[in-house]
């Protein structure tokens, strides 16, 4: 049995997306994105409160990155990780590492723009250097990107899937803008079935009420 406790619009979307390129079928334990993440029964699960958690032969994990090492080593003969005896491996790895870079900074923007509640809290400052930061990012996308389809010269690989979630989650913030390897890089993997099925359904709560949170002005 394989169950993933899951919330709309976070990290967990990438385990959801995986577990669909992979072909299983899961359970999934919808949990709000809350205090309800700091519950005795939650933490024993997750230790800081924080999604994906999955469940699989009885053990639970936590960390996306890690759940994705650890189902792409489990079900190898899907292709969707490298081995370490593979000359793709260190590229894989640093990666699927890289989409954290990423996300770091899109979680700070999502703290400003929504769990801040009061204006005062807010600094437009912090907000412009984040989405900056972040388009370094896609900066250096667009670059591994130059003559490639996809993220490692073998082809999809989770490595994809996850910088590309990243991506999904930053454009909250930011564009693409004149990155056109990235561009067309990031429609050919949204364009995938399994990651369409990740996304929100119509009326299913969730993290980012609006599409776009421009940086405000001083």
């Amino acid at each position: 049995m394989i169950r993933l406790a899951h919330a709309h619009q976070t990290r967990s979307m990438r385990i959801y997306w995986l577990l669909k390129e992979l072909g299983f079928d899961f359970e999934v334990e919808l949990r709000p994105f809350d205090k309800t993440l700091r519950a005795p029964e939650f933490l024993a699960r997750s230790p800081v409160g924080r999604i994906p958690a999955l469940e699989i032969d009885g053990r639970t994990f936590f960390e996306s990155g890690a759940i994705i090492q650890i189902l792409c080593a489990r079900f190898s003969d899907a292709g969707l990780g490298r081995a370490e005896d593979d000359p793709e491996w260190e590229d894989w790895l640093v990666w699927l590492n890289f989409a954290e870079t990423l996300s770091q900074h899109t979680a700070s923007l999502t703290q400003q723009h929504i769990m801040l509640r009061e204006d005062f809290m807010r600094s437009p400052t912090v907000m412009r250097l984040e989405a900056a930061r972040a388009g370094k990012c896609f900066d250096a996308i667009e670059r591994r990107l130059a003559g490639r389809d996809f993220l490692l010269d073998g082809g999809f690989s989770a490595a994809d899937i996850a910088v590309a979630q990243a991506v999904y989650m930053a454009l909250h913030f930011t564009t693409i803008g004149e990155r056109p390897a990235m561009a067309a890089w990031y429609e050919r993997l949204t364009s995938r079935p399994a990651f369409m099925s990740s996304l929100p359904p119509e009326g299913a709560p969730r993290l980012y009420a609006k599409d776009f949170y421009p940086v405000p002005e001083d």
